[in-house]
């Protein structure tokens, strides 16, 4: 297959709507396929996850990135989140039909057999795992992932206020925006909380999983890392006083990773050769 570089090409997920990914295919490509997905607020040109790509494409894997259909940026602009109304509307449910149909996308355009490894940051993570249940990648790689849907919900009172106000806020640090949720993202935990299920799942898999996590994440934390590796029953890779972003931040003006993160990509790339 010939080398290829697509930037902020489109793709069609959840509710039929569109949105931005990348895919880069080097000359000496490994047919080893990696996506990368990234969690809440989060996007595809957040912070080094550039970088990220260049050190799997370096070393001969196929990498792609996406952003999640309704995540709150458009084709447009993909990076500062215009679309409040479909920030509002976004469930769990329609983050792992994202990965899902972004995965039979990726498949349409690349006409060669290939091994998939699915990366998920934070709640990314949780994607990734629960859409296992109906795409099996070959391997699953969960970065300072969430282990738990039900905990991120408030409850009692403010649980009781979001239900009669029908939707309630979340800062955006970056941008400042005061962003909407929908109740209907609790209702659709409630709906399928069957598939919903983190731990279950995890005892489920038969794949090749990986777990990494920083010790020093204040946003999810490590013993979430534990609950995973423990339902997995496969080792806990912790990365020692790294953040939940492993050191990286927004905007990243450096050229190189950082250690924390250079460390993360070393240890997924020894267990894709493990398990190849």
């Amino acid at each position: 297959m010939e080398p290829l570089n697509l930037k902020n090409s489109t793709y069609i997920g959840s509710m039929g709507r569109k949105s931005l990914f990348d895919l880069e295919i080097p000359s000496n490509w490994n047919r080893e396929m990696l996506i990368f997905v990234h969690g809440f607020m989060g996007f595809k040109d957040w912070g080094a996850w550039h970088l990220v790509q260049d050190y799997f494409v370096s070393k001969g894997y196929g990498f792609a990135k996406f952003n999640l259909s309704h995540n709150g940026g458009t084709t447009e602009n993909g990076i500062d989140f215009p679309d409040e109304e479909a920030f509002a509307r976004n469930t769990y449910s329609i983050e792992i039909q994202d990965v899902v149909l972004f995965q039979a996308h990726l498949t349409s355009l690349v006409n060669e057999p290939y091994k998939t490894t699915l990366i998920g940051h934070s709640r990314g993570g949780g994607a990734v795992l629960l859409s296992a249940q109906y795409r099996m990648p070959d391997r699953l790689v969960m970065w300072a992932s969430i282990s738990d849907i039900e905990m991120r919900f408030q409850k009692n009172e403010a649980l009781t206020q979001w239900e009669k106000e029908g939707v309630r806020t979340v800062r955006n640090g970056r941008t400042m925006q005061d962003l909407p949720q929908f109740f209907e993202l609790y209702l659709d935990y409630e709906k399928n909380k069957t598939t919903l299920d983190i731990q279950k799942v995890c005892k489920q898999l038969t794949i090749p999983t990986c777990v990494v996590h920083g010790s020093a994440d204040d946003s999810v934390s490590i013993e979430e890392g534990k609950n995973l590796a423990l339902w997995l029953n496969k080792p806990l890779h912790t990365i020692e006083k790294a953040n939940h972003v492993f050191g990286t931040k927004h905007p990243w003006n450096a050229s190189v990773l950082s250690k924390s993160m250079t460390r993360t990509c070393e240890i997924t790339q020894s267990f894709i050769e493990k398990n190849r």
